[in-house]
């Protein structure tokens, strides 16, 4: 696999893993016990300490583990909020390689070393990655916020290891954001959360069935503006016959009122139809 093909594929593994999946903060060293809380007390303070923005951009590297071989890629990424995500991959002396643009209802893509590019809806990467991605959760790992348009009425409280844990099976997608009457849902979720902060300290979300996937995150965080902002993520993704590690770290962090989001496709390049 080259390294054009490596990268499109590091950012679909990320992808599938957000199906069941997201986030963590560096845990405090405590000795006093943690006082029960309610699960809507939580909830209230977990959405009170979130991520506030309206564009979000960065500098990140990453590295991608599968069967113990290593691959680094690093590039840009912005976010307009609830609107467009842009990821550009540029691990050679800053020569752009991928280019990635996602809204709400779509996934395009172009290869700069081959000269293609992919077009498509959310429908046609979740038949690739067997999954139920939508724009939400992709924007939710990727600031490290909760999911903000599913239920959040049904989570249980809880201790765990010197952190608060919030637990909720079947937790729905709003119907407003529903196409086509389908159910869309997120089968079983943990979220533990920083007791000093209500940051997300880690996430597990995995499927009932008895091969089901796995995917587990831990972010670290650091104060930027007044914000407490993830500059690291540490990504597993487990299925019934693989492993796949992705460490993320995010540097120049930068939250503004405007960004631009270029994404021109040359008139040569070829339009794949499968990806």
């Amino acid at each position: 696999m080259n390294r054009s093909s490596l990268a499109v594929y590091c950012i679909f593994t990320i992808l599938f893993a957000l199906t069941v999946a997201s986030c963590s903060t560096s845990r405090r060293t405590i000795k006093e016990p943690l006082k029960e809380q309610g699960s809507e007390f939580l909830f209230n303070n977990l959405k009170a300490n979130e991520l506030n923005y309206q564009n979000f951009s960065a500098r990140f590297g990453a590295r991608f583990i599968q069967d113990k071989k290593e691959t680094q890629i690093s590039g840009q990424i912005r976010i307009k909020r609830d609107s467009l995500i842009w990821i550009s991959v540029s691990p050679l002396m800053g020569i752009e390689m991928v280019r990635f643009l996602v809204s709400n209802d779509s996934i395009w893509y172009m290869n700069r070393m081959d000269n293609t590019y992919f077009a498509g809806s959310f429908d046609n990467i979740n038949r690739i990655i067997n999954s139920t991605l939508d724009y939400d959760m992709l924007q939710s790992f990727l600031t490290g916020n909760d999911f903000s348009r599913y239920e959040n009425t049904s989570f249980k409280s809880g201790i765990d290891n010197m952190e608060y844990k919030l637990v909720t099976t079947d937790r729905r997608k709003l119907k407003k954001f529903v196409k086509n009457n389908s159910e869309v849902n997120i089968p079983i979720q943990h979220i533990w959360l920083n007791p000093d902060n209500f940051k997300i300290s880690r996430i597990m979300v995995r499927e009932v069935t008895p091969n089901g996937r796995k995917a587990e995150a831990k972010y670290s965080h650091e104060n930027i503006d007044g914000q407490l902002v993830p500059v690291n993520i540490i990504f597993d993704v487990e299925t019934i016959d693989k492993k796949t590690s992705i460490d993320i770290s995010y540097s120049k962090m930068v939250m503004s009122d405007s960004l631009n989001f270029p994404f021109k496709i040359p008139e040569k390049y070829a339009r794949l139809n499968n990806l």
